[in-house]
């Protein structure tokens, strides 16, 4: 079955339609994907950025519960089957042109980060002001946003 056409998705008949119309016309990529916002419905807290596929956007919206695509695997990942950390979506969002998706989700269990992390941005960029380094050649450093890990991925993943 041809989920895309099929089960869930509208057709991008014209610019209008798909910019003002109220029918879900997502647009993947030349390699089929959609970039993914996830947010921490309550809190609004970015947790992550990944991609989906037709299938997954549409096992995602079928489970209520956030089905990605791995690039680096090539295949759908249902998160949390191996951390037991699933993502319950509450909501999903789509942007004027219908090219990504911000995704409102109740993080269950202590992050969704392969690192150990609550969110995968646990890093941040010092002040513009102090990326003076970078004029100069040398690399830009990145200072912690989040100190502590919320579990350990040794064990979760081992």
């Amino acid at each position: 079955m041809d989920i895309e056409k099929e089960f869930f998705f509208g057709e991008r008949t014209d610019k209008k339609a798909v910019e003002e119309a109220m029918t879900f016309a997502p647009k993947f990529d030349e390699n089929g994907l959609i970039t993914v916002v996830t947010q921490d419905a309550d809190t609004n807290e970015v947790l992550m950025v990944a991609y989906m596929n037709a299938e997954s956007l549409a096992k995602t919206i079928e489970r209520g519960e956030a089905v990605y695509f791995s690039r680096s695997r090539q295949c759908l990942w249902h998160k949390g089957d191996t951390s037991g950390h699933v993502q319950e979506v509450v909501s999903m969002l789509v942007d004027c042109d219908q090219d990504a998706l911000v995704m409102k989700v109740r993080q269950k269990g202590p992050g969704c980060c392969h690192v150990g992390f609550r969110s995968c941005f646990y890093r941040r960029l010092p002040k513009l002001e102090d990326l003076e380094k970078a004029a100069s050649g040398e690399p830009v450093g990145l200072e912690p946003e989040i100190e502590d890990k919320a579990y350990d991925p040794d064990k979760v993943y081992s």
